[in-house]
């Protein structure tokens, strides 16, 4: 059980894995022509970033999340 900050911290962190990976990919196939080495670096550390943005979609996908704390009435009790 998680916390609705938490929630959107592991949401934001996986969309941010996703974008930032992507434009990585495409910069080092970009790249690739004018530096092997940068191109390839590029390109398997955004594919990796990709993929912890997978990881934590399906991480999210399995929390749940903490009902708030406050107010609430007992469910026992009998209101006429």
């Amino acid at each position: 059980m998680a916390s609705a900050r938490a929630l959107a911290w592991v949401e934001r962190a996986a969309w941010i894995c996703i974008y930032a990976g992507s434009l990585s990919i495409v910069l080092g196939i970009v790249s690739g022509e004018v530096h092997v080495i940068a191109g390839w670096s590029l390109g398997v550390l955004g594919a990796i970033a990709v993929v912890a943005g997978i990881v934590l979609i399906v991480v999210r996908s399995r929390l749940t999340e903490t009902a708030p704390t406050g107010a609430q009435s007992s469910p026992t009790q009998n209101n006429p």
